[in-house]
């Protein structure tokens, strides 16, 4: 086995490094080279920290040869998207208003990630404060995807999405606030992650929509997403918000899943679904059979409610989060005509771009005396209804699947001019974020392109279980993943780069 990371999931690259067979500091320098090599045409990083990921592999390797106990990601490189705070590293959340801003403080799951040995490289290209669902709305250039360089990786998790597909690093870290690591996971044919909300900290996650933002770890196979969410999962006390829970342990179990009752809602398979997507998700339902699970119909009526509420409940809380962002504390000023209200709306008219004004302006106005009840109250409703519908549905069955998105990544500016067709991206993700669940996307199989022939394209599944069912969730994804296969195929720019399939 080569000594390379990009060849080792990073379960396998931690088990490597504890064995001696590989440094921290190589494996650090694999990663810029891979990153020199494929970031040019994929733009997945904002901003890169050699020296910085250098040092701080060398004080690794420097522990192992004083025979101090290696953390459980000791070596691996992580990437880390832009809206995550890491003392003195630049964090533009993908905005002209904080270009320039480094964080004074590092967020928990930052800490401990490098407390288990894992070394960041750099921060990833994401969607302008993580609204978008393309990695088209970064005021830093567009990122694309390592499967078809003319599409989209998915959003707002981009550029971590890109960068694990590709392997540049085989760990990286998202921000999900309805969707946004499950869909890029899916068009990248990678594996994402969003724990039940609370499972993780958020304290260093900079808000986009606080009751729904979740950290959320990429990987290329479910037991390497087991292996960083135990570490990034806990307690927090700069975090209220954090279930009181220890840290997320994965379920070991291997084998078959006899006697799992799997839910099959009737909405997640609507008519509209594109049917290469069908045909793919029909496989993976007799996959599971086969595995031993039981396929239950159920349902989920509110569904179609999911984005309209949505795009409410996150636009007002993106409108209070962002009210911080004047030319006053952080980031951009501009004077503006001298004025502080002249101030504050010329900063703001040349710091955020157009999906961040639009969401901004949605928010205040669901959120303003005339149109409080009608259209913020009454979302509050639906997602409790959302909410109250899964807890109905898991009294029937352990878990729930459907397709991740309804299509497989679409082409760069083929969404762009229109909002309601971007926003419907997240159909099938939005409606776990309401209520607060565990949802993994992983491949499910593989589709040609609209004309018929290569590069082939990557299908995602969610797999959606209980609150706090992290562990079933995972355990499911892992064993559906072993049996099929799909995990280890890789982007043909991926592949080429280093020699192999």
């Amino acid at each position: 086995m080569s000594g390379t990371f990009h060849e080792w999931d990073a379960s396998g690259l931690a088990q490597g490094f504890h064995r001696g067979d590989c440094s921290a500091e190589a494996n650090v320098e694999a990663a810029f080279a891979r990153i020199e090599l494929l970031d040019g045409e994929l733009g997945a990083f904002a901003v890169l920290e050699r020296e910085r990921a250098l040092s701080l592999a060398r004080a690794v390797d420097r522990e192992r040869a004083q025979g101090i106990t290696p953390g459980p990601l000791a070596g691996v490189p992580v990437a880390l998207k832009s809206n995550m705070c890491w003392e003195g590293v630049l964090a533009h959340c993908g905005s002209k208003i904080l270009e320039g801003y480094r964080p004074p403080y590092s967020a928990t799951f930052v800490e401990r990630l490098i407390a288990a040995g894992a070394i960041p490289v750099g921060m990833t290209n994401m969607d302008e404060f993580a609204m978008g669902s393309s990695g088209e709305n970064s005021a830093f250039g567009i990122a694309r995807n390592p499967w078809d360089t003319r599409r989209t990786p998915g959003g707002s998790s981009s550029g971590s999405a890109a960068a694990v597909a590709a392997g540049m690093v085989p760990l990286a870290l998202g921000s999900d606030t309805g969707g946004s690591v499950r869909q890029p996971a899916a068009f990248c044919g990678i594996a994402g992650f969003k724990p039940t909300y609370g499972r993780v900290s958020r304290y260093g996650l900079v808000a986009f929509g606080s009751s729904l933002d979740q950290v959320s770890p990429f990987a290329r196979s479910v037991r390497d997403l087991e292996l960083v969410t135990h570490v990034i999962s806990g307690v927090d006390e700069r975090d209220s918000t954090t279930a009181q829970l220890p840290a997320l342990d994965p379920d070991p179990a291997d084998g078959n899943l006899r006697g799992l009752r799997i839910g099959i809602p009737r909405q997640y398979f609507p008519a509209e679904l594109a049917p290469d997507v069908r045909s793919v998700l029909d496989a993976a339902k007799a996959q599971w059979t086969a595995l031993g699970a039981q396929l239950v119909d159920v349902d989920l009526p509110h569904t179609e409610h999911a984005i309209p509420t949505y795009y409410v409940v996150a636009t007002a809380e993106a409108s209070s989060n962002l009210a911080r962002y004047e030319g006053i504390r952080y980031g951009l000023r501009v004077p503006g005509d001298g004025s502080l209200q002249g101030m504050f709306a010329a900063t703001r008219a040349a710091g955020f771009g157009p999906e961040v004004q639009r969401r901004i302006l949605l928010g205040t106005y669901v959120l303003s005396s005339g149109y409080y009840d009608a259209w913020y109250n009454r979302a509050l409703k639906v997602r409790r209804l959302l909410r109250m519908e899964f807890d109905r549905a898991f009294e029937q069955v352990d878990l729930i699947i459907g397709p991740t998105a309804p299509t497989a990544a679409f082409k760069i500016g083929e969404k762009s001019s229109d909002p309601i067709a971007m926003y419907l991206s997240d159909v099938m993700t939005a409606p776990v974020s309401l209520a607060g669940l565990p949802g993994l996307s992983i491949p499910a199989g593989f589709v040609a392109g609209e004309d018929g022939q290569a590069p082939l394209l990557p299908i995602g599944m969610q797999i959606i279980g209980p609150a706090l069912a992290d562990a079933r969730v995972l355990r499911a994804g892992r064993i559906f993943e072993a049996a099929t296969g799909h995990h280890l195929r890789r982007p043909p720019l991926a592949a080429a780069a280093r020699g192999g399939s």
